[in-house]
């Protein structure tokens, strides 16, 4: 079986390597990403995974995976930023808060669609302007759900979480491997 991965993220192809898998494919799919009005955070995670998937077009002997990750605090959706102000902002929002981290995942074949999601709690400390700036400056939250990477520089500001980290990364390893191998697939050996 041949393996899709609908997603053009570096971070996620890294995940699954660690898992040691190679997809044979990248497609990445372009979706509308803008939520419904009263849309809550785990909903919008599951249609975003979802659409992205079905965006991509899956032939006999293929398997498609998408992804979406998105941070929320409460029922708010925090996207990717799209300036440093922006940036700025949302990292000032989550200065000393709790807040999810949550990601979808989907595999799906011809015939079926397995979906999964998995919630992380997180804690960011009290973030300093010059702690701020100097993230902002390092441009490591560019193309980041909640203006930071905690794979990077911004692991030093979260002092613990509740949860699965690779979900944070971007990709919940447990969880996806397990999908896929419900699903049959079977990782060649590299």
């Amino acid at each position: 079986m041949q393996l899709i991965l609908a997603s053009a993220s570096r971070r996620r192809q890294e995940l699954l390597r660690q898992a040691g898998i190679v997809p044979d494919a990248i497609r990445s799919p372009d979706i509308d990403e803008t939520p419904i009005s009263g849309e809550k955070p785990r909903e919008y995670c599951r249609r975003m995974a979802k659409n992205k998937s079905l965006a991509v077009k899956v032939g006999e002997g293929e398997l498609v995976l998408s992804a979406d990750t998105i941070v929320a605090v409460g029922r708010t959706i925090i996207g990717k930023p799209d300036s440093a102000p922006n940036a700025e902002s949302i990292l000032k929002m989550l200065s000393g808060r709790r807040h999810k981290v949550i990601t979808a995942i989907v595999v799906r074949t011809v015939e079926k669609m397995w979906c999964k999601d998995v919630q992380t709690i997180l804690k960011m400390n009290t973030l300093t302007s010059a702690e701020i700036e100097s993230y902002i400056e390092s441009r490591e939250w560019v193309g980041k759900a909640g203006a930071y990477g905690i794979q990077g520089r911004a692991g030093a500001f979260i002092p613990w979480l509740r949860g699965s980290f690779t979900a944070v990364v971007g990709l919940p390893l447990a969880e996806t491997t397990g999908l896929l191998r419900a699903s049959g697939y079977c990782a060649k050996s590299q």
